[in-house]
This record gives C-alpha cells, sequence and structure tokens, in this order.
C-alpha cells in the first residue's frame, strides 16, 4: 500500500478549470464515497477549496488508482478526460506525503503563507472519518500534516507575514479606491441607518494598517469565507458593513459580530450602489453579480466615484464582464495569483521547509520501522506458546511432586524473563536496522531464523489494518 494524491491546482490549472473541477457539499460527499469504493484504493480524503482540488487515497496499484481517480474527476467536473489531464499533476508514496505537507504548511497556497489551508485540511480529514473512508494510514498521515501546518506556524514568522486571500484581496481594492479618489472631495451618499465617512484621497491617504479608512463594505454571503471578509474589513477601518445573504438570520448574526448592517439580496442593485467595495464569496456555484445588476447599481450611485468587486468565490460569484462599465473594477482569482509572495521573506520559507523535512523524515522513518512489527510480534506469540506449553508440562510433573504453588509461580515468572530477555535485543535491533537502506531483510532472516509461519505475520498485519491498537504490546514490554 502507498499513498497517492491526483489533483490540480491554481499551479496547474486555469482559474476556469478551477471553477468547474472544484467540488462542495453533498456532491464533495459523493465524490469522496465513490473514490473510495474504486477496486485500487482502501482509503480516502479529498481536499477541495478555491485554490485546488486534490484526491488523497492509499492504493494497492499505482495505475489502477490513477487511473479510477482521473475518471470520477471528469465525470464530476464534466470535463473530458483528455482535457482535464493536462491539469491534473500525479504525486506518489514520498512525494504525496512530503507534498500534502507543503500544502498543510501554506507553501503550495496561492499566497504563501495564509492559513487558511490548515482549516480546510482539517476539514477534509474530518469529513472522510464522518464518510468512512479514512483508515489508519491516512488518518496518521492527517495528524503528520495537521502537526507540521501548526509547527510552521508557531515556529516560524510565515503566519504572521502570510496573509489571506482576503487580506490581499481588499490591499488591492484599497489602491484600486485610493487610485480612483484622488482630487474628489465629496463623500458617498449615506446608506440608510449608517455612518457617513469622508474618503481618503491622495493628498491625505489612509494608514496601511487601515486601507478601508472611509470606505462602505457590502458582503455578499455569510459563509466561513465571509465570515473572513467581515471581520478583515473591520480591523481595515471599513466605516460600514452590511452583509447580504439568502439566510437573513445567518446574515444578521455576522453583521451583528461587526455592529453592521443587513440588505436583502433581493436589493443587491441598491446595496451595491451604495458601497465602495464589494466583496462576494457564495458558494453558489454561479454568478451572482451579474452585469445587468452591477449597471443598475452604477446608475442609481452619484457621481463617479469607483467600484470595486472583489470576487473569492469559487466558481465565481462576479460576472467578469462587469469590469467593462465605467468606473467598475473587478479583482477576481486570477489577479490575486501570486499576490501576496512578497510578503513571506525567505528566510521564513526556508525555516518552514526545515520543518516539513524534518517531519517527513520522522515519519518515514517510523513507517519503515512499523513494517517489521508484524514479524516481531509473531516471534513474540511464538514465543509464548512455546513457554506455555512447556510450563504446562513442567507444571504437570512436577505437581506430582507436590511442588507448592508458590514455587510453581516463580518457576515460570523466570521462564518468562529468561524468553523476554533473549528476545529484547534481536526485536530492538531488528527495528532499528529497518530504518535503514534494505530494512525489510532483517525482517526476513528474523522469519528465516525462527521459521515464523507466514500465515501468523500476514495476520498480525491484517489485525494491525483493521485495528491501529492491535500489535502494540511489543513496544511495552
Amino acid at each position: 500500500m502507498s499513498v497517492l494524491v491526483v489533483g490540480l491546482s491554481h499551479k496547474s490549472a486555469s482559474l476556469a478549470t478551477l471553477e468547474r473541477a472544484a467540488v462542495s457539499g453533498d456532491t464533495l460527499g459523493k465524490l469522496l464515497k465513490d473514490v473510495a469504493h474504486l477496486p485500487d484504493i482502501a482509503e480516502a480524503f479529498v481536499i477541495s477549496t478555491c485554490n485546488r482540488v486534490e484526491v488523497y487515497a492509499e492504493v494497492d496499484r499505482f495505475h489502477g488508482g490513477v487511473t479510477g481517480i482521473c475518471e470520477l474527476l471528469a465525470r464530476y467536473s464534466g470535463i473530458p478526460a483528455d482535457e482535464l489531464t493536462g491539469s491534473l499533476y500525479v504525486l506518489y508514496a514520498d512525494g504525496a506525503i512530503q507534498h500534502l505537507l507543503a500544502v498543510a504548511s501554506g507553501l503550495d497556497s496561492m499566497v504563501v503563507g495564509e492559513g487558511q489551508i490548515l482549516g480546510q485540511v482539517r476539514t477534509a480529514v474530518k469529513m472522510a472519518g464522518d464518510h468512512g473512508t479514512l483508515g489508519r494510514s491516512l488518518r496518521d498521515l492527517g495528524r503528520l500534516a495537521l502537526r507540521a501546518g501548526k509547527r510552521a506556524r508557531a515556529e516560524t514568522g510565515i503566519d504572521r507575514l502570510g496573509v489571506s486571500l482576503v487580506s490581499v484581496g481588499i490591499e488591492l481594492a484599497a489602491d484600486g479606491l485610493r487610485g480612483g479618489l484622488g482630487g474628489m472631495g465629496s463623500g458617498p451618499p449615506p446608506m440608510s441607518g449608517g455612518v457617513q465617512g469622508g474618503h481618503p484621497t491622495r493628498a491625505n491617504p489612509p494608514p496601511r494598517e487601515m486601507p478601508l479608512s472611509g470606505c462602505n463594505v457590502l458582503v455578499v454571503g455569510a459563509g466561513a469565507m465571509s465570515g473572513l471578509a467581515v471581520a478583515t474589513a473591520a480591523r481595515s477601518g471599513a466605516d460600514r458593513i452590511v452583509v447580504a445573504n439568502r439566510t437573513r438570520a445567518r446574515a444578521e448574526r455576522l453583521a451583528a459580530s461587526v455592529g453592521g448592517d443587513v440588505a436583502d439580496l433581493t436589493g443587491l442593485p441598491e446595496a451595491i450602489a451604495a458601497a465602495d467595495l464589494v466583496i462576494s464569496c457564495t458558494g453558489a456555484g454561479r454568478l451572482v453579480i451579474t452585469e445587468s445588476v452591477v449597471r443598475a447599481a452604477v446608475t442609481g450611485r452619484e457621481g463617479d466615484r469607483p467600484l470595486v468587486l472583489l470576487d473569492l468565490a469559487m466558481p465565481r460569484d462576479v460576472d467578469p464582464r462587469a469590469a467593462s462599465i465605467p468606473g467598475v473594477r473587478v479583482i477576481g482569482m486570477e489577479e490575486l495569483r501570486g499576490s501576496g509572495d512578497a510578503a513571506v521573506g525567505a528566510d521564513e520559507v526556508a525555516a518552514v521547509r526545515a520543518i516539513v523535512e524534518e517531519e517527513f523524515a520522522a515519519y518515514a522513518l517510523a513507517v519503515r520501522a512499523d513494517r517489521v512489527t508484524p514479524t516481531v510480534v509473531a516471534l513474540r506469540a511464538k514465543a509464548a506458546t512455546v513457554v506455555d506449553a512447556e510450563l504446562a508440562r513442567l507444571t504437570g510433573r512436577l505437581s506430582e511432586d507436590r511442588l507448592s504453588g508458590r514455587a510453581l509461580e516463580e518457576i515460570a515468572q523466570t521462564v518468562q524473563r529468561v524468553v523476554d530477555k533473549l528476545l529484547h535485543a534481536p526485536t530492538v535491533r531488528v527495528k532499528e536496522l529497518a530504518s535503514s537502506p534494505g530494512g525489510e531483510e532483517y525482517a526476513a532472516a528474523l522469519r528465516v531464523l525462527f521459521d515464523l509461519d507466514p500465515r501468523a505475520v500476514e495476520a498480525v498485519t491484517r489485525a494491525e489494518v483493521e485495528s491501529p491498537n492491535v500489535a502494540t504490546q511489543e513496544g511495552s514490554q
């Protein structure tokens, strides 16, 4: 069994392809189960975000696993297999494990160091557990990735310097608003129930840490990404934040967290007309802010104030054609690609890579050592069987001589200690040697020298797969 990953990301595919390939909700659950039911796959989990769709699987056969996963990705995305193949990458064994560690650590993100991916990996592993597609191997691998990601953020500056897509998008949007507002003295019209604030100008720009000072922000959607957008807009000094969502109760809860207001999606043109920045991240899977909606909003605006539409959804929420409307700028995922890389220094990246390498080395060492565990357990089981048989025979003979029960117990304990001491050195040594190149040969030699039944070793291996707690007795002796 080896780990396989088949996927596509912002590094290998266009935004249009990623939009078509993205899966979520019930569809993601169905894909996960279909992957796990493939004949060559024992367990699986799927990471599906706005930047990547990756299938991780424990496979018996490499080619069979790749073929099956590729066919499912093509079916679920609706992209012909021959077209999708050009955007896919395949990683196997050590390469697949190292890739997951890099992903969880933020090294493979569109914005290097962004913090959302760690939670997305955690969600993917949990979802696989909930759907019954996670086994011991990938569960351990998921824990390893989460540990590496946590260490990267705790021990380096990548989390402090790396910024989320929301932060990068807001910086770009603020730059656009500052540039478009130069020389204008009038502010935006007041929003019902809101606070009217003046706009920054080139002569009096806001502090860098408050890039949205004097701006009104509309957030469309009320999911996790929208929550991050609302919090970031508030920290960035937005004068007023309004949340619009299909479910009003969720919009109200989110808006209340920053003292904002709520708008109905049915009144989207009016809400957009009153905003300087619109951040949309609904996950609706279709265009929510169409060109006609934006035109209607612009018509209802006073003056020639610029309007920035920040689209963080995948598939996109905002019609790209809206960018052709005078005074409107659309910032989408394509523009965000790599925008935050400069924020992360080379030293931080190098430090995170060192953590990834360290975690992988420790994992590989443990895996190689674990391969001999069934042989060690089978050897101890055989020794225990021999000891029990000999003690039973001896007890029968000595009982005839009326030897006390206490004496028999002492004899049994002595024999057991002798066997344990004789087996201790070779079993510990074979585990140490198993981590070296060709380590499996030492386990094979142990099986030959002690004439171990291959079926006994296989039985221990099967028990380990079925229950992670089996075969741990050797380590406690």
